[in-house]
């Protein structure tokens, strides 16, 4: 069966990476507007709409894009595909959902939800019982601690901490190497040590 990975920038190939290690890169494809018609990493790059059956993972980080190409593909027939990186931890009693990405060195914890098309990137962590919400990500070395909750379309970035029980709102951003001490606002940008919302 084929996969397919949506988008076929910089995090399509780490998505790429993932498919590699799990030595299933024989039959995956891209489907990329931009790239349609090249090779990118020895995978050929169709457009979106050529792909008429199997499976999708989609690569690109933007939450609206990720939405937008899922719901794309989905509707065109292909069922999403969650991939884990086999040197990635996913702890007992947890749950993902459909199109997930687990990237490798990422460790997530037991008890938690992360529901459809979330990412969780390199060397990341998601504490016990967390709920991340579709299409929210954890962007490389971050730290999301237990009991957490990220709205949907929320993003994490590289190398900032939530604290335990913390939640950041739907469509909000902590921006790289902030600690996030008390609740973000949904839709807000929260920087600085500890993170201030702005």
């Amino acid at each position: 069966m084929t996969l397919h990975i949506a988008g076929a920038g910089g995090l399509g190939r780490e998505v790429l990476d993932v498919a590699v290690a799990l030595g299933e890169d024989r039959r995956v494809l891209f489907c990329d507007d931009a790239l349609a018609g090249q090779t990118v990493r020895g995978v050929r790059v169709i457009r979106p709409e050529e792909a008429d059956e199997g499976e999708f993972t989609v690569g690109v980080a933007d939450p609206a894009g990720r939405r937008s190409l899922a719901e794309r593909l989905t509707a065109q027939g292909l069922r999403p595909r969650t991939l884990v990186h086999p040197q990635a931890i996913v702890g007992p009693d947890t749950v993902l959902a459909a199109g997930c990405v687990i990237l490798g060195g990422a460790h997530v914890s037991s008890s938690c939800l992360l529901g459809v098309h979330v990412q969780v990137h390199y060397t990341a962590s998601v504490g016990h019982d967390a709920v991340l919400d579709a299409y929210s990500t954890v962007y490389p070395g971050a730290n999301v601690g237990g009991a957490c909750q990220l709205g949907a379309d929320a993003g994490v970035g590289a190398n900032a901490t939530v604290l335990q029980q913390r939640s950041v709102g739907a469509g909000a951003f902590v921006g790289a190497g902030a600690v996030v001490t008390r609740d973000v606002a949904a839709g807000a940008v929260a920087v600085g040590v500890p993170a201030r919302q702005r």
